[in-house]
């Protein structure tokens, strides 16, 4: 995926598979938040929402969680704690380059320190976990493109 510097609404539901209206929804409830947002013109309409690679990204990862069954609560508490408590924001914690690693088994969201230490993110991300074994039951959370899939075309009528 080539980036460019500002993805309009279009774009980031082609390719996170989120519908307008989801995407809208998350805004009026501040879980996201455009780079550059709609504004009135001359015209009586509005120019169109504008969002950074970045926003692209959290995004990307946000809404792989809402697929997995994460709430819209649970993903603004992750936001929040990631920054409160590890001084970062979602994109600096995906894949596995980032200052802190979030993971995933499915049903929360834990967050590994460089030196190795686990919090639960959405439990309680003060409290370091004892983690015995091998992480193969954890997932590391990363931003993927996620086209919508589109519905087939219906044959014309008569043919």
């Amino acid at each position: 995926m080539r980036l460019k510097r500002y993805y309009s609404s279009r774009d980031v539901t082609a390719l996170t598979g989120l519908s307008a209206d989801q995407l809208r929804w998350w805004e009026r409830q501040g879980l996201v938040q455009p780079a550059i947002a709609p504004r009135r013109t001359e015209t009586g309409g509005y120019t169109e929402r504008r969002y950074t690679p970045v926003d692209l990204l959290e995004i990307m990862v946000l809404a792989d969680l809402r697929r997995r069954g994460f709430s819209l609560t649970r993903l603004r508490d992750l936001v929040d704690k990631l920054s409160s408590h590890f001084g970062v924001r979602l994109y600096e914690a995906t894949g596995q380059s980032g200052p802190v690693t979030l993971l995933t088994d499915g049903g929360d969201v834990y967050v590994r320190t460089p030196d190795g230490r686990f919090f639960n993110l959405l439990k309680n991300p003060t409290q370091p976990l004892l983690v015995i074994g091998e992480e193969a039951g954890f997932k590391v959370l990363a931003s993927r493109a996620r086209p919508r899939k589109r519905r087939p075309k219906k044959p014309a009528a008569g043919a």
